[in-house]
């Protein structure tokens, strides 16, 4: 993907984050999610019970729109008192290499619960926060939150991307994510902030669920390979 060189000049956007049209699909999209929200609850509840016995639920700071500090609600997938300096250091790195944007749970993470990266990857980790989207602190579509150890990392060209009210899901999840790099990424959450509209929404929201289960293939995929290694390693160091 080629990033326009004029991406700097894009203006900062002001003003509400959330049109009229924009929450009324909101509210749609949320009650429509209300019985998968409740089942993955369930589920979470007797997975977390038999693995990691502890709360189910937990809040994260995050930075949205134009900068303004939030708490959002996700479903625990990590162990209790899971370090997060190593998740810092491989997000400083995708922003400076420019490298595409591989979760670092795709080939393994220690922190995570038995079974968890299947949420993760489907996105059901998420879920909790459609109550972020009733509070208007959020809304279906948009960019991403960040975390403020990363927010602190971005130029003022790149802090642009938070200039439309942070969404579950957006123009750079439906347009290839893992495979983009940070500054394609960037240039996504601008685009869309710029060009938001009904439609472009509706057809985000559709292209949704697909782009989840090419991610969960993938982040499939590049755990088998991740688990064959050590075998491999074992069988040449036997013979």
């Amino acid at each position: 993907m080629s990033v326009p060189k004029d991406m700097m000049d894009v203006p900062l956007l002001h003003g509400t984050p959330l049109p009229v049209w924009k929450r009324i699909l909101d509210f749609v999209c949320c009650a429509a999610a209300l019985p998968i929200f409740a089942l993955c609850t369930l589920c979470g509840a007797i997975i977390l019970r038999t693995f990691s016995p502890s709360v189910l639920f937990f809040r994260q700071e995050r930075v949205g729109h134009l900068g303004r500090r939030f708490s959002i609600y996700k479903f625990r997938t990590m162990h209790l008192g899971a370090d997060t300096l190593a998740h810092q250091t491989h997000l400083s790195n995708l922003i400076r290499s420019n490298a595409p944007m591989h979760k670092l749970d795709s080939r393994g993470d220690a922190r995570l619960i038995r079974g968890a990266w299947l949420l993760r990857a489907a996105g059901l980790d998420e879920l909790p926060q459609i109550i972020n989207v009733l509070r208007g602190e959020m809304s279906v579509v948009g960019p991403r939150p960040c975390l403020p150890y990363e927010y602190e990392e971005y130029t003022p060209i790149q802090r642009k991307r938070l200039s439309a009210a942070p969404g579950l899901t957006g123009l750079w999840q439906v347009s290839g994510k893992n495979r983009t790099t940070f500054e394609e990424m960037v240039y996504l959450d601008i685009k869309y902030a710029h060009t938001r509209n009904l439609w472009l929404d509706l057809k985000i929201i559709f292209l949704t669920i697909p782009a989840l289960a090419i991610q969960v293939a993938h982040t499939r995929r590049v755990r088998r390979r991740a688990d064959a290694l050590p075998a491999a390693n074992t069988a040449r160091g036997a013979a």
